[in-house]
């Protein structure tokens, strides 16, 4: 096997101190959510491991995730793809193309056999024998099974390639599938999102390089550390959903004021993403905080369950389908119906004795 550089080698060469280096490395663990304890651990990982191959394909996309990668800012993109891992194949990123573009892809495959990260962005379409998508001339979906084939896992970027998005809607003429139905043999990871956020895309990165494992995934797939919470638990506008106070209409007077988006369509009670804690462009702000409901895009076949603005049903929690007055209105005369009740009470015991008295 090839001998790569580590990442402290690639940023001593630049000149980086190591006060600089045991900084990054705390900067890193808390990025992850990690304590002060893993700092030392990062570091020895970063001194000693080789940067990871990884080979990077498209299949039916937009590009978005991409677009969201370049966009990291914790740690930076370029810090990435430069220092932590080995950005061999990117036929959006790299200045070959062509010949030699599938030259150098066959070449890192055959050096790396087993040691190497799969990284796909789409999905493949299996109706006419995949000619819905060519790359190099061959259908995407044949030059999907040949790169997985000596991958030692698969990163799934964005919903496509997760769960099969748009291209995957109903009716679904290509036949859209996503990585997992058609890669049955390797380990795959799902990092859904349409797109997903940029730092959960570098921190998964950072993760597997740092730990030479894969994160703890969920059911689906996805990685616990930041699909593990409903973006409706750490949503700002919740207090304002516990108490009933919600925006009716967009550009109402409840929008204003900053009321839950429950009423306008919000999918965050049923979505799975770090949107309300991480947020986006680095941290600066997120849909909801937009004015814009959640449409729940990190979740299996959000493009199928209807319009972004019809109301979810049966969701659970203080305040639902009454308004801040109407909650008020029945606290208040919860307490009128008790105080009356105690009255009453009070006045037939003062009776009572007063019969016992005059007996």
């Amino acid at each position: 096997m090839a001998v790569l550089e580590t990442f402290y080698d690639v940023m001593r060469r630049q000149g980086i101190t190591r006060r600089s280096f045991v900084k990054y490395c705390s900067l890193t663990a808390a990025a992850l959510g990690l304590g002060p304890e893993f700092v030392p651990q990062i570091a020895h990982a970063m001194e000693t491991k080789p940067r990871t191959p990884v080979l990077w394909l498209h299949g039916l996309e937009c590009t978005c995730c991409s677009e969201s990668f370049i966009r990291a800012a914790h740690p930076l993109v370029k810090d990435v793809i430069l220092s932590m891992i080995s950005l061999d194949y990117d036929d959006t990123l790299m200045a070959s193309a062509g010949h030699q573009a599938e030259a150098i892809l066959d070449e890192v495959m055959e050096k790396y056999h087993g040691n190497y990260i799969l990284a796909v962005e789409g999905n493949p379409p299996l109706n006419e024998d995949g000619m819905y998508c060519i790359i190099g001339g061959k259908p995407f979906v044949e030059q999907l099974r040949r790169v997985a084939s000596g991958a030692k896992a698969i990163i799934s970027w964005g919903s496509c390639a997760s769960y099969g998005c748009v291209q995957a809607a109903r009716p679904n003429p290509t036949q859209a599938t996503p990585v997992h139905k058609v890669i049955l043999d390797k380990p795959i990871i799902k990092v859904p999102g349409c797109p997903p956020i940029a730092e959960v895309m570098t921190g998964v990165i950072t993760y597997m390089q740092t730990f030479d494992r894969l994160p703890e995934l969920d059911r689906q797939g996805r990685p616990k550390m930041f699909y593990s919470q409903r973006i409706h638990d750490k949503c700002y506008r919740r207090p304002h959903f516990d108490a009933g106070q919600y925006v009716e209409a967009f550009d109402d007077e409840g929008a204003r004021k900053g009321y839950c988006l429950y009423k306008v369509g919000c999918k965050g009670p049923t979505t799975y993403n770090a949107c309300s804690t991480v947020r986006w462009n680095d941290g600066v702000s997120f849909p909801i905080q937009s004015g814009h409901g959640c449409i729940g895009c990190s979740e299996d076949g959000f493009w199928d369950k209807g319009s972004w603005y019809a109301r979810l049903q049966d969701v659970s929690g203080f305040g639902i389908e009454a308004s801040a007055d109407k909650v008020g209105l029945a606290a208040g005369g919860a307490v009128g119906a008790g105080l009356a009740a105690h009255a009453a009470i009070s006045a037939l015991t003062r009776a009572r004795y007063k019969g016992d008295d005059a007996q």
